[in-house]
């Protein structure tokens, strides 16, 4: 489960990655045309059989979907394409594990969602040690920081959500991202972290009651109306 190790399924597996996975070139001719009709089942089966074209078709089908996702939760771009190239090299490396009565995007997600859990708890360790050593050079703590702007403009209002989901957990952010970003069921979700809906629902109304809270405290303008359904 997402909540203690990794699920057997996405351990690291043998050595059988291919050269570069990557998507495919933009100058394969016709290779829109084929990909657009080739049922994704079908390139898993090549892929599992060792195809690295099938493959490479996979990651450009999906890769899109998968950097969104990771971008909603890491809040950075380039951390969000690293993130997702790791996670297709996990999915080749475990492909010979995939459960085909797992939908693909559920085993996929699972699998980016560990990475994204990890790359967040090493980012909180990263930023913990580094507020450290600034108080012990400073020689005390660290003075309060005022809480954001008191006005947004038009770009910052993508941050917002960025800036009030410290206060989440990454259990909590994951659920909200899945449900509310990527619109996944609750059943899904489920599936995804490998738990009950029930601890679904329970995620999603913390992380919202959470997240509600933060709006009010830091940009009030934004909390009228915050919420929704599970």
């Amino acid at each position: 489960m997402i909540d203690d190790d990794e699920p057997e399924n996405v351990k690291d597996g043998e050595d059988m990655r291919p050269t570069a996975i990557r998507p495919v070139s933009p100058g394969r001719p016709d290779m829109e045309s084929v990909t657009a009709v080739v049922p994704e089942s079908d390139l898993i089966d090549r892929a599992r059989a060792g195809d690295t074209d099938a493959f490479a078709d996979l990651v450009r089908r999906r890769s899109s979907s998968v950097v969104a996702f990771l971008r909603r939760m890491l809040g950075d771009t380039e951390d969000a394409r690293d993130v997702a190239q790791l996670t297709f090299v996990r999915v080749w490396e475990n492909l010979h594990r995939y459960d085909a009565t797992w939908a693909f995007s559920t085993w996929l997600f699972r699998i980016a969602s560990n990475l994204a859990i990890d790359a967040l708890r090493s980012r909180k360790t990263r930023a913990r040690t580094a507020a450290e050593n600034l108080r012990l050079v400073r020689g005390g703590p660290l003075a309060a920081e005022s809480d954001g702007p008191t006005a947004l403009s038009r770009d910052e209002v993508r941050r917002v959500f960025e800036a009030c989901a410290t206060v989440l957990s990454e259990k909590q952010r994951l659920v909200f991202v899945l449900r509310e970003f990527e619109e996944k069921e609750s059943r899904e979700i489920a599936g995804i972290l490998e738990c009950r809906e029930s601890t679904v629902r329970n995620h999603l109304f913390q992380a919202r009651r959470l997240l509600r809270d933060e709006l009010l405290r830091r940009f009030p303008e934004f909390a009228r109306g915050f919420g929704g359904k599970a």
